[in-house]
């Protein structure tokens, strides 16, 4: 299992008039949580789209425990259980900045050859990276 954290503060424009942020914005926040835990690996989806490898949401679930308010800083835990194959799975924690959890999220992705416009293994690169945190 491989998990990472990030901060992101809710901006003004992110939230409703009761200062709510708008339930559209958290797979924006899922989106930095993945981003930033492939940098935590050395990696980043540009590098994986110069080698010809996107991934492609398939799947998205999100559960509103509590609202983030506008001016909190978010922290969003993502973890990888599991390692991937064609697809990899995300699941989120959001947590606010007592420490209480706000927010449960999964996402599927699948890694898609480019050229071929075919589902396809992830990057051996990507694979000797992430291995090393799960049990052989």
């Amino acid at each position: 299992m491989y998990s990472h954290s990030t901060k992101i503060r809710v901006r003004y424009g992110e939230t409703d008039q009761m200062g709510y942020m708008y339930y559209g914005n958290y797979a924006q926040y899922y989106e930095v949580g993945r981003v930033e835990m492939l940098r935590s690996l050395g990696m980043s989806y540009s590098s994986m789209e110069a080698d010809g490898i996107m991934m492609p949401v398939l799947e998205l679930k999100c559960k509103y425990i509590k609202p983030a308010l506008y001016d909190q800083e978010i922290t969003v835990k993502t973890t990888i259980k599991t390692l991937p194959g064609i697809r990899i799975f995300f699941n989120y924690e959001l947590y606010n900045e007592n420490k209480e959890l706000i927010n449960l999220g999964e996402t599927t992705l699948v890694f898609v050859d480019m050229k071929k416009n075919k589902p396809t293994n992830p990057p051996e690169n990507f694979m000797e990276k992430l291995s090393v945190f799960f049990n052989q």
